[in-house]
């Protein structure tokens, strides 16, 4: 881990990948005031990437700019070795298919300054198995973000077999200065922590569709007029000791333990047929009521905005 700088001092950060992920990660390290080199193979990546910025930046503003944040520090390059060249610090953010992903990490490994280190944005392939064509698998880590990226804290970070401690201690710091809210495992799980819990709950959503138990609107209601709002605060598991009272988990355990036995849900994912793949799309058609893409991003953006701040996440921000 040699001519690795301070992540307090990290001043240029490259984004290789302009999609979604890579592309909200872009918008979130401009808006902490680092430089950034992007590159991304598509022929439009340019204009595309400039556009998810412009979208993105009245929700940044509202979140607070770091000092010197500007879209003017944003160079989009023709090559990836251009992007990493000096690069103090890169994120990945590839489509999720694994070959890609190995021949990409290698290739980024072999142009990036020694010491440096390469984070994937990879939503579940552990990187102890995209690490396998690298010369130096020592600075590749997983920093898994949330979509869209420079709007949601969170970001997992873990390291693979090959990979060194310092750039799983190094990356976590990193992101921390770097405005995100950090967990860091200690070992690897398919599809992380939060992926996880989120599709456990997306199969079961499935299931209530393809059995015409629930709508896509019931179900998306279930969770924005319900649960949701409790998660925001303090997650499931907090949420769920309140449940019992006074006693607490142990409480809800004795008390609720034994539900666990009944068939409320399904974790193995359904089939899916064309009949719940349209039923899903025309059910989200139904629920957007009008609203564009675009209508509904800025809607939940002012949203987690304003949970955020509610909940004094934000600078400046406090719970009266």
């Amino acid at each position: 881990m040699t001519e690795t700088p301070a992540p307090e001092h990290v001043r240029r950060v490259a984004c290789v990948g302009a999609g979604v992920i890579g592309g909200g990660w872009v918008a979130h390290f401009l808006a902490r005031g680092y430089d950034v080199t992007a590159w991304d193979p598509a022929p439009d990546a340019e204009p595309r990437l400039r556009r998810l910025v412009d979208a993105a930046w009245p929700a940044l503003e509202q979140l607070g700019l770091a000092p010197g944040a500007s879209r003017d520090r944003l160079t989009v390059t023709d090559t990836l070795e251009e992007a990493v060249a000096e690069a103090q610090f890169v994120q990945e953010s590839a489509p999720e298919k694994l070959g890609l992903k190995r021949e990409l990490l290698a290739k980024l490994d072999a142009a990036t300054p020694a010491g440096v280190v390469i984070a994937s944005s990879t939503s579940g392939y552990p990187m102890t198995d995209m690490q396998t064509e690298a010369d130096t698998p020592g600075r590749l880590v997983v920093g898994h973000p949330f979509n869209p990226p420079y709007l949601i804290p969170l970001v997992e970070v873990v390291g693979g077999e090959r990979t060194d401690p310092e750039a799983v201690r190094w990356a976590s710091r990193f992101y921390d200065v770097a405005g995100k809210s950090v967990i860091t495992m200690d070992r690897e799980v398919p599809g992380f922590i939060a992926n996880r819990l989120q599709e456990a709950l997306w199969r079961e959503a499935l299931h209530m569709v393809a059995g015409g138990e629930a709508t896509v609107r019931d179900i998306d209601l279930s969770i924005t007029e319900g649960p949701g709002l409790r998660w925001a605060i303090m997650g499931p598991m907090l949420t769920f000791a309140l449940a019992g009272g006074e006693g607490g988990m142990a409480h809800m355990l004795d008390h609720f333990g034994p539900s666990l036995k009944s068939p409320w849900t399904r974790l193995e994912a359904p089939e899916l047929d064309k009949s719940l793949y349209d039923a899903v799309v025309a059910g989200c058609d139904d629920a957007a009521d009008g609203r564009t893409i675009a209508d509904l991003v800025a809607e939940r953006d002012r949203g987690v905005i304003a949970i955020l701040r509610a909940t004094g996440r934000l600078p400046g921000s406090g719970t009266e």
